[in-house]
């Protein structure tokens, strides 16, 4: 099988080491891809939103099978632009992919299908911030409406924070994600944050393992908002019919619903929950692998991807064998470039990496923002830099290599959480 992956990231490059594996995929690409990748695929220069020309450069490769990694692209319909082509692909349509590109969409679906998720206004007007403010109280929860890259939800105590991030979003330019104008503004959510991926071809659904991830930047949970610091899986704390609850509660109610509403979900179907004393509630759907959490689940999952992935894109899930999953656990740390998540400093040089892959066979390092300089050294290129995930009997011992592997990479002015899964692999 002749395989092309969209996307630059982790979580891309993730995909791509899994895929690499698989004894199913005969020929790996990826488009446009990074310095980490291109050690494992062959990269070519393509504008991951411009579903044309991703059509065109899977013709013209002749692949076999498409599979679509980042938001913005499924948002913006490149995944039927393949699919129009004749070609195999993995990812949800662009009508579908609005359960991550519109929260507001979202949270129709789940009314509509009975979803557990927080209480919730959808806000064009200051007077209508001011009354769902008002309603909910501190702390506040305001929502871009729109793609954000994880960094459009504020969650604060302070009044006037909240309502100046919800009168920028309202007077946020048009963009392809969304309808111009709209903030959602919810209740605060208690209880700890689980995410759970679950593979679908819009009506079998098949959940992953769940993991959970850091989303702010410093140390115990402080710090602004970012696309994620860190992960782990498994979740040694969470109720062992956690995954078959989701399911059946969550999961399949919104695929049944999506399809219902005659625009089907196939794809990638990311939970965002919250477990609270209320019970299971979801915070947010994602139309597409999460990224820190892709490194860890994928770290874990011993089914080859390829077949797993193209069963859903071709509507064969319901006969898929059971997957297969370690016993063991992974843990993923994230370093980040300079002043991440305000304006990340780029063009650092990365060093360690090649110590770091010969010293532990169970820690590798997954390329977020890197490129290649022209004098052949790594340096960064984004606010994310590198994911090093590393796998072990339990957490404490995955935690721990993952650890030391990040001790020997040297990013100047990088920095990266010092407690990632620390607390669950205390037990």
């Amino acid at each position: 099988m002749k395989v092309l992956v969209i996307g630059g990231g982790a979580r891309e490059h993730a995909l791509c080491r899994s895929l690499s594996l698989d004894p199913e995929v005969t020929s790996l690409h990826c488009a446009p891809g990074n310095a980490g990748i291109a050690e494992v695929a062959e990269l070519h220069p393509v504008d991951a939103l411009d579903g044309a020309a991703v059509a065109d450069l899977a013709a013209s490769l002749g692949a076999d099978f498409v599979i679509v990694g980042p938001e913005a692209p499924l948002v913006a319909g490149v995944a039927d632009a393949v699919r129009e082509r004749g070609i195999d692909c993995f990812g949800p349509s662009r009508e579908a992919a609005a359960l991550e590109g519109s929260k507001a969409f979202a949270k129709d679906v789940m009314a509509s299908s009975g979803v557990p998720t927080a209480r919730s206004y959808v806000c064009t007007t200051p007077e209508e911030i001011d009354v769902a403010l008002d309603a909910f109280g501190a702390p506040y929860v305001v929502k871009d409406d729109g793609l954000a890259a994880g960094k459009g939800v504020v969650v604060t105590g302070d009044l006037a924070t909240a309502r100046a991030h919800a009168l920028a979003c309202v007077g946020a330019p048009p963009r392809p994600s969304g309808p111009r104008g709209r903030v959602v503004i919810e209740e605060f959510l208690d209880g700890p944050e689980v995410s759970l991926f679950a593979v679908t071809d819009g009506e079998t659904v098949v959940p992953l393992q769940p993991a959970q991830d850091f989303k702010r930047a410093l140390d115990a949970d402080e710090g602004p908002n970012t696309g994620g610091m860190g992960a782990y899986s498994p979740l040694p704390w969470a109720d062992p019919t956690l995954v078959d609850e989701v399911e059946r509660t969550v999961l399949q109610p919104t695929v049944d619903e999506l399809r219902r509403r005659g625009t089907p979900f196939a794809g990638l179907l990311y939970a965002g929950l919250a477990i609270t004393s209320r019970g299971v509630r979801v915070i947010e759907f994602n139309a597409r692998f999460g990224d820190p959490e892709t490194q860890v689940v994928l770290a874990r999952l011993r089914t080859p991807l390829a077949g797993l992935l193209r069963a859903a894109a071709t509507g064969q899930l319901a006969g898929f064998p059971a997957l297969r999953w370690s016993e063991g656990a992974a843990v993923t740390v994230v370093i980040a470039s300079y002043n991440y998540p305000d304006t990340p400093r780029t063009g650092d040089p990365i060093t360690g990496l090649a110590e770091v892959a010969e010293k532990d066979e169970h820690v590798y390092v997954l390329h977020a923002g890197t490129r290649a300089a022209d004098d052949g050294r790594i340096v960064s290129a984004g606010g994310r830099v590198l994911s090093v995930t590393a796998t072990g009997s339990d957490l404490a011992k995955a935690r721990e290599r993952a650890y030391r592997a990040v001790d020997r990479i040297e990013l100047e002015g990088g920095h990266h959480r010092t407690d990632i899964a620390a607390k669950a692999a205390e037990g």
